[in-house]
């Protein structure tokens, strides 16, 4: 069996060449992270095992790779380029990666969630444009975080939330425990946190949680982040809540669709920090992550099938 990373960019081809470094395991680097779900039957002639960070994957077209027979996303979120159950209907498994990259993300959530609060990018905007542009900012230590959501991420954001001086409270959709971390309703936590943070896999039950109805619940003047994905948030709702001060500050590293259009409104907007959907982009988090892809890849050649 051969595996086939088929749209690797330079930092990912870089770190797979390193961890093969002596192995004689059979995967092979496709350099091209602008390919199209178009290319893969090309590139996948004859490979079984396919590893992909970031391409779409339909059904129709991963039919269309004859001897494909695994498909090692790099990730936990692959319901957003690709159907598992369609897949797993046609014979074709689908293995994602949890945890690779939790303390980087809650990094990520932490400093969007500071940068927020002192307006850090609009300033420096202004400034950059000759303004002399001051804003108030929200002081976070005393103030409430609340986790929607709790895993691996949430727990290292509580973690780095509690060094802060903040309160931390969570709501998860089983029943969880952590130390200095207070559980609560949905409905407490929207009206209590300053700081909503978001935590949750997208899948069927969770598109659109964030909803326009639960935006409104949430304490006014609150500051919303979001690392997990754009679709578990109503969008048009946030950008209202924004434009309205209810939301007082969005910290977003994803979006429902990316990349993100030139023109569109979030851009637009002065409260409202943006970035690439970049916070598992750390060196760690990177070893971490194609050293659990090839491991996946082990098993599989291992066990034949």
């Amino acid at each position: 069996m051969r595996a086939l990373f088929v749209d690797a960019n330079d930092t990912l081809a870089a770190v797979t060449e390193k961890l093969l470094q002596g192995d004689k395991l059979p995967v092979g680097i496709n350099r091209n992270p602008a390919i199209t779900s178009d290319d893969l039957p090309r590139l996948m002639d004859g490979v079984e095992i396919m590893i992909v960070d970031h391409t779409a994957v339909p059904t129709a077209v991963a039919a269309q790779c004859g001897a494909l027979k695994h498909i090692v996303f790099l990730g936990t979120g692959a319901r957003s380029y690709m159907n598992p159950d369609q897949l797993a209907e046609r014979g074709i498994a689908v293995h994602t990666i949890k945890g690779y990259g939790d303390t980087a993300v809650a990094e990520c959530a932490i400093a969007l969630m500071w940068a927020s609060a002192k307006s850090f990018g609009e300033m420096d905007r202004g400034m950059r444009e000759g303004n002399w542009l001051r804003r108030d900012a929200l002081q976070l230590t005393g103030k409430t975080l609340g986790l929607i959501g709790f895993g691996g991420i949430a727990a290292e954001a509580a973690r780095m939330a509690a060094g802060c001086g903040m309160k931390v409270i969570a709501w998860n959709r089983t029943p969880k425990t952590h130390p200095g971390v207070e559980f609560v309703s949905l409905q407490k936590l929207l009206a209590e946190s300053h700081v909503i943070s978001l935590h949750l896999l997208l899948n069927d039950e969770t598109k659109g949680f964030l909803s326009r109805e639960r935006i409104a619940q949430m304490r006014p003047g609150n500051i919303l982040i979001n690392t997990a994905r754009g679709a578990v948030v109503d969008e048009d709702a946030m950008l209202d809540a924004l434009r309205s001060g209810h939301i007082a500050h969005a910290g977003l590293d994803v979006f429902t669709v990316e990349p993100l259009p030139a023109g569109h409104p979030l851009t637009k907007l002065p409260n409202v920090t943006l970035s690439a959907h970049s916070a598992f982009r750390t060196p760690e988090a990177s070893d971490n992550l194609v050293g659990a892809a090839l491991d996946h890849c082990r098993r599989i050649i291992a066990n034949g099938r």
